[in-house]
């Protein structure tokens, strides 16, 4: 694999901007994000830049993203850590009454999947998770559309399993996102 794995930096809001919006374009965009492309068309780039300092290594603390780059700069996907603790409001889902990292915004170029890159990603992500102190992360949790049984599936490859959890789509009360969550190791 010929990527480098790092988190964000303050400055990288156009390369995490047009990432982002490669994602809201790709065929699965309505069941893996709560945004649409038209929506992240209207943000601001001031909105970019501050999103992209918050989840960066100069942010707060309380998310985290991770890019994997090519060898010419290019991204070719991301995956965010939100930090939650159970005095947060609630976003998406129960806060737990445990401090845990919720995963959101995973995409890898379609040029870029099976070569290890989601993999990479998520071993980064669950690492930054494991080390951190205040709080300690007693799990990591993400939520996957019940039609997205290819992201599902490579949740449970990676360690994720199904904890019964649902919750209905935003938009559509329908239809439902499954939790998966692992443990601390």
């Amino acid at each position: 694999m010929d990527y480098v794995i790092r988190p964000v930096r303050a400055d990288d809001w156009q390369p995490a901007k047009e990432l982002r919006l490669a994602a809201l374009q790709d065929p699965v965009a309505p069941v893996a994000f709560l945004e649409t492309y038209e929506q992240g068309l209207k943000r601001s780039d001031d909105a970019w830049r501050e999103q992209t300092a918050d989840a960066s290594d100069e942010g707060a603390g309380a998310v985290r993203q991770f890019v994997a780059e090519d060898p010419d700069g290019r991204w070719a996907g991301s995956v965010t850590v939100l930090v939650e603790r159970p005095d947060d409001e609630a976003g998406f889902g129960d806060v737990a009454p445990i401090n845990q990292g919720h995963v959101v915004g995973v995409f890898v170029r379609p040029e870029a999947r099976g070569a290890g890159v989601a993999d990479a990603l998520f071993r980064a992500a669950l690492e930054w998770s494991w080390s951190l102190d205040d709080p300690r992360l007693e799990r990591v949790r993400l939520y996957v559309h019940e039609d997205n049984p290819r992201a599902a599936a490579f949740y449970r490859r990676i360690g994720f399993t199904p904890t019964g959890e649902t919750v209905p789509m935003p938009g559509d009360p329908t239809a439902r996102e499954l939790e998966y969550a692992v443990a601390r190791p």
